[in-house]
């Protein structure tokens, strides 16, 4: 794909051009590009060693390294990678990961940031930062820093919808279809563990961790439907309803104990996100918790409204993972959070 400049255009109209955009005049939808490589949420940050080093190093770190909202324990929103210029110029291994940020700085620059969507690989996102020195970099860096996040996790989506296509859940994923008119993309180890008439539950259980996603339609009444508090009361009453946890008795729910301050012990996170043929949509991060039961970990909820603003769609993806070895509780959540993002009305 050709490089798109998008230093003098808003972030709103860059999307629009660099989805659209193609070089030679061939339509990507027919050019086959091999699999892009990498590990869940790495990145490969290319870059020498005097340019990768003090506070434009601190500058990847503050944004890639920084903890994963959301989560019981700490782990890092990427891994980062560092290379050399010619390591990647010269290694076809490289060229083809899926996640890339390119920082070169040299005086002859133009001081511009260009954006390659699938160029080597698919899906694969580089970031490209052509500065003159370092204090334009720096600068660049944090003004595209959330366009960037945005973009790379999009390419994290992406993947996860890709893998779990090839492995097609056809009965899960017909049964969704069916009953609430829009698409959801489950792999063949998902299996359906309840449903009701707006209602399913959709898990994978292995050795060493579980993971679901719930479905819950209602109809749209105002736009308090998408307020935190009233987000997190509809999960706790579908949780306790249909999701038991292993003991007798027990059931999931939100984990929204407080300190003496009023602060959850474990953090809430809430953001309005823009969500494909969706006029309006929240994403909210924290942790549930088995009650009558020791049980627990994070989840993700968006909270969408249909485009015929009739009906609200609240698809919730959690983990379980006890041991967190070798699977780790950022990576099994962004299997479940693709899952929502693979929505198709």
């Amino acid at each position: 794909m050709k490089k798109s400049f998008i230093g003098v255009l808003s972030l709103l109209l860059v999307t629009a051009l660099l989805v659209s955009s193609c070089g030679n005049g061939k339509d990507p939808n027919t050019v086959q590009k091999k699999g892009s490589s990498g590990k869940t949420l790495e990145l490969l940050v290319v870059a020498n060693e005097d340019v990768y080093t003090g506070d434009t190093k601190a500058l990847i770190d503050s944004i890639f390294s920084s903890p994963q909202l959301g989560l019981p324990q700490m782990e890092k929103k990427f891994d980062i990678v560092n290379i050399p210029m010619s390591s990647y110029k010269n290694t076809e291994m490289f060229k083809v990961h899926r996640n890339v940020i390119l920082l070169d700085v040299n005086p002859s620059n133009p001081d511009k940031v260009y954006m390659h969507i699938d160029e080597y690989a698919a899906p694969q996102v580089i970031v490209d930062f052509a500065c003159k020195d370092v204090n334009s970099l720096q600068n660049n860096i944090r003004k595209y820093q959330e366009f960037m996040f945005r973009e790379l996790y999009k390419a994290e989506h992406r993947r996860v919808i890709k893998a779990f296509k090839g492995m097609n859940g056809y009965d899960v994923n017909e049964s969704i279809k069916k009953k609430f008119g829009f698409g959801l993309t489950f792999s063949n180890e998902f299996s359906l563990a309840k449903e009701d008439v707006d209602f399913a539950w959709v898990r994978k259980e292995a050795k060493d961790f579980g993971i679901g996603v719930i479905v819950d339609v209602f109809p749209y009444e105002s736009k308090a439907d998408f307020d935190e508090n009233h987000i997190l009361d509809r999960l706790d009453t579908t949780m306790k309803h249909y999701i038991p946890a292993s003991a007798d008795n027990s059931y999931m729910g939100i984990e929204r104990r407080r300190d003496q301050g009023g602060n959850y012990l474990a953090p809430i996170y809430s953001k309005v996100v823009d969500f494909d043929s969706s006029e309006y949509a929240v994403e909210t991060r924290g942790c549930w918790r088995a009650f009558g039961d020791f049980m627990g970990g994070p989840f993700v909820t968006y909270t969408i409204l249909s485009p015929d603003k009739k009906q609200v769609v609240m698809l919730t993806g959690y983990v379980y993972c006890p041991r967190n070895k070798p699977w780790t509780k950022r990576d099994l959540l962004m299997q479940v959070e693709s899952i929502c993002w693979s929505l198709k009305w």
